[in-house]
């Protein structure tokens, strides 16, 4: 069992927030002293307020005041979304905390993460397969919504098997964004 996959202590846990702009709109990050923890698309102020709630009640602590590990993490991963998004970083190196993700979801997000580079897509039929689970297609879909580490851990390079978008959470112009972004469609007309 890696670092990764082992429970969680009991007690609070130490985290930081911030935000950060995108070609996508604003992203909230926020980290542990692990890792990446989450990255939430639309990022407003009623956005940003929920999941600080959220996370507050997960992690059983307010975010932590800077300076702080978590801070680094949090200046680490928005450097490499900067990077990303100006085209200069194919693979995001900053380490992840995956707490927030469990069982198949934590091993489809890993798969994916770990198999489908910058610049490629695959079907969710064949992530499935790819996990030994072929009749699990669905449940790759179930996962991909769940996944809170997105553009990090490429849950938009997930098509359908007809070569269709598929789904996204943040919503298909987002995907479309990405997609380009890495080179996999056109860029938009206008």
């Amino acid at each position: 069992m890696t670092d990764s996959e082992r429970p969680l202590p009991p007690g609070p846990r130490a985290w930081a927030w911030s935000t950060t702009d995108s070609p996508v709109g604003p992203l909230g990050l926020a980290a542990t002293p692990d890792g990446l923890l989450t990255v939430v698309f639309h990022a407003d102020a009623g956005t940003a307020e929920r999941t600080l709630s959220q996370l507050e009640r997960h992690l059983g602590t307010a975010p932590a005041a800077a300076p702080s590990a978590c801070h680094d993490v949090l200046a680490e991963a928005a450097d490499q979304l900067r990077d990303y998004f100006a085209g200069r970083l194919r693979a995001f190196s900053v380490p992840l905390d995956w707490s927030l993700s469990s069982g198949f979801n934590r091993r489809t997000l890993r798969e994916l993460l770990a198999h489908v580079p910058y610049g490629t897509v695959v079907a969710y039929q064949d992530l499935a397969t790819r996990l030994g689970d072929p009749g699990a297609a669905r449940a790759v879909g179930t996962a991909m919504g769940s996944n809170p580490l997105p553009i990090v851990v490429p849950c938009h390079r997930v098509i359908g098997s007809d070569g269709g978008l598929g789904g996204f959470g943040p919503g298909l112009e987002a995907k479309r964004v990405l997609l380009s972004l890495e080179g996999v469609l056109p860029e938009p007309l206008f």
